[in-house]
């Protein structure tokens, strides 16, 4: 499915956070969006799923503007995994993972062969199924966000919306949620937007990049080509060096900040 941001523009507490953002996501394409704090990339990304209303312009999906296509049918087609999120207690992580699909059951409908299906392929896939019956709040950082982006893969999204998954996690979980996001892509041709801190990521697991400054879009195209030791000097004001690592790709590694 094509989603289309066309001329984005969303003020909060009388600063305008974005200044007319247009682009065009690719479809079944990993795109990742980034820039400085503050830059604007979390409200984008809330706009493109109606999280955050309050904007002008549009947002359309395959040429429809998202505030006619109705949340029930957005749901089906569209989830994000934001930075905040909490549930109960005592929710188990296969009780988490089945939230997914409520978007697609019937009024006091139960679980469907087809629910149980998607559930256990986002178990599968996240590497869960040996933990389902665990309690959410008893799992490490890396474990509980493996289950929270199961749930957004059980719903089956055509679009998949990510704010910095990989924050708070150690080396080796940010990693591991950055091959799952990559099997996903891969799996269910579904379309990946994902805002990203780390630059190295953001070339390594996307197929395009969005770069955010000052509230309006700076560049877009292949992580490689856009994403160089000069956008990082000019987007976060830092020197940066670059490097060939063991797997022959080219390793960006910022050095210092420029005065």
């Amino acid at each position: 499915m094509n989603l289309t941001a066309e001329n984005i523009r969303v003020t909060l507490g009388g600063k305008e956070i974005l200044r007319g953002v247009n682009h065009q996501f690719a479809a079944g394409k990993r795109t990742a969006i980034v820039g400085a704090n503050g830059a604007g990339k979390s409200t984008l990304l809330k706009v493109l799923c109606l999280l955050n209303e309050k904007f002008s312009g549009r947002v359309t999906l395959d040429g429809q503007d998202i505030r006619q296509v109705g949340r029930k049918k957005l749901s089906r087609v569209m989830a994000i995994l934001p930075q905040e999120r909490d549930a109960p207690h005592d929710t188990t992580v296969r009780q988490l993972v089945s939230f997914g699909r409520f978007p697609h059951r019937k009024f006091f409908g139960g679980e469907s062969t087809e629910d149980a299906t998607a559930i256990q392929n986002a178990l599968e896939l996240t590497k869960l199924v040996d933990m389902q019956t665990r309690q959410v709040s008893t799992l490490s950082g890396g474990e509980r966000q493996r289950a929270w982006l199961a749930m957004t893969l059980a719903q089956r999204p055509k679009i998949l919306l990510l704010d910095e998954p990989t924050t708070y996690l150690d080396v080796a979980h940010q990693l591991e949620v950055m091959e799952i996001v990559a099997e996903a892509n891969r799996k269910f041709s579904a379309t990946i937007i994902m805002v990203l801190h780390d630059i190295n990521q953001a070339r390594l697991y996307s197929d395009e990049v969005l770069i955010v400054k000052d509230g309006v879009k700076f560049a877009s195209g292949a992580p490689k080509k856009i994403l160089t030791a000069r956008t990082l000097s000019e987007v976060f004001n830092v020197q940066a060096d670059t490097f060939t690592n063991a797997a022959g790709d080219e390793i960006i590694f910022p050095v210092q900040r420029k005065f």
